[in-house]
C-alpha cells in the first residue's frame, strides 16, 4: 500500500515519516517548498494547499491519504480575514485534495482535524465526546469543521473512507508555543502562579497520534468514523508542572495565587485566553476510540513528558 503524507515537514509530520521509515512503509511526503523536503522519502513539492492545488503527481499510485498539512492557529493573527486565510487552506485546500484523490483511486483519506471543533472548553465531568454537537468558537476551529463536513459529503457521493481525528495539545521533542515556555520557566525555576488552578485537561504526546493516525489508516473500523485521542490520563495544570519538574529533575515551584487574580491579571496584560486555557477544563472522552479500534496508547504521559524534554537545551 502506497501512503501520501500531507504536512510531512511540520511537527506531526516529521514524526509521522519517521515512524512509517522505521515501519518499513512506502509513502510520499508532500511538502509546501523545496527547501522542506522530507529526507529519505520520496517527496513532492506541491505548493500550497488550497482549492488550486494540482495532486496529481502526488496521488499517482497513492491508496491512503493523511492529511495533515494545515493552515495552523496563529497566535497574533495580523491578516484582514482570518476566517478567509483559515478556510483557503483548511477548509477548500483539503475539500480539493478529497476530490483529487477520490478520481485519482485513493481509497482512505484520514484527516487530522482539532478538538477544537468540539469547542474551546469542556464542562467539569463532561469531557468532549466524538458524538458531541460542534461548537467551534474560532476561525482555525471553525475551518477545520467546515472541512470535516464537506468530507462527509463527499465521501456520500464518491465512497472515499474518510477517518477524522480531533486531537487535543500535541508535545513531544521539538513542540513549540506555550508548551514550550512551560517546559522552559519549569526547567529555569521560575515561580508559576498556577497553585491554585483546580482543572482538567487532556494532552496528547506525539507517538501516542502518530500510533493512532497509521492504525486509521488500515483498520477497518475506521472508515467514515471520528475519533477523539489523548494520552488517556488527564490532569490539571498543576499536576503537569509537577510531572515536568520531575521529567527535568528539577524542583517545582507553585505559587498558590487564586484563580480570579491570574483572570484579571490575564486581561490586563492582554493575555485573557492564554489564561483561560491553563485554567479552565479541556478533556476528551476517547472510550469510542478505545472501543471501535481496540486501540490503547502505547506510552505513557509520563514517558511522553520524558520524551518531550529531551529537546531543551541542557537535557
Amino acid at each position: 500500500m502506497t501512503l501520501l503524507v500531507t504536512g510531512a515537514s511540520g511537527f506531526v509530520g516529521r514524526a509521522l515519516c519517521a515512524e512509517l521509515r522505521r515501519r518499513g512503509n512506502f509513502f510520499k511526503a508532500a511538502v509546501r517548498a523545496e527547501k522542506t523536503r522530507a529526507r529519505g522519502a520520496n517527496s513532492i513539492v506541491v505548493g500550497n494547499s488550497d482549492a488550486f492545488t494540482d495532486w496529481s503527481v502526488a496521488l499517482t499510485g497513492v491508496q491512503t491519504v493523511l492529511h495533515l498539512a494545515a493552515r495552523v492557529h496563529v497566535m497574533h493573527q495580523r491578516v484582514h480575514d482570518p476566517l478567509a486565510e483559515f478556510r483557503a487552506t483548511n477548509t477548500a485546500g483539503t475539500l480539493n485534495l478529497a476530490r483529487q484523490a477520490a478520481q485519482a483511486g485513493a481509497k482512505r483519506l484520514v484527516f487530522v482535524s482539532s478538538i477544537k471543533v468540539n469547542g474551546e472548553y469542556s464542562l467539569p465531568g463532561r469531557p468532549f465526546r466524538e458524538s458531541d454537537v460542534p461548537a467551534p468558537q474560532d476561525a482555525y476551529a471553525v475551518s477545520k469543521h467546515e472541512a470535516e463536513t464537506g468530507l462527509r459529503e463527499i465521501a456520500d457521493s464518491t465512497g472515499l473512507e474518510v477517518t477524522v481525528i480531533r486531537p487535543p495539545l500535541v508535545y513531544g521533542p521539538c513542540v513549540k508555543a506555550n508548551f514550550l515556555s512551560l517546559m522552559q520557566a519549569v526547567q529555569r525555576g521560575l515561580p508559576l502562579p498556577f497553585g491554585s488552578i483546580d482543572n482538567t485537561r487532556s494532552l496528547v504526546g506525539l507517538d501516542n497520534l502518530v500510533d493512532l493516525i497509521l492504525l486509521c489508516s488500515t483498520h477497518i473500523q475506521a472508515a467514515n468514523q471520528t475519533f477523539l485521542v489523548s494520552d488517556g490520563h488527564d490532569l490539571s495544570t498543576p499536576d503537569l508542572v509537577l510531572r515536568l519538574a520531575d521529567a527535568l529533575n528539577v524542583p517545582p515551584r507553585l505559587l498558590p495565587i487564586p484563580v480570579w487574580a491570574l483572570k484579571m491579571a490575564g486581561t490586563i496584560l492582554g493575555k485573557r485566553n492564554a489564561i483561560n486555557r491553563l485554567c479552565g477544563n479541556l478533556q476528551v472522552d476517547i472510550s469510542h476510540t478505545r472501543q471501535r479500534l481496540g486501540w490503547t496508547p502505547p506510552v505513557s504521559l509520563d514517558a511522553g513528558l520524558q520524551c518531550a524534554v529531551t529537546g531543551l537545551p541542557g537535557q
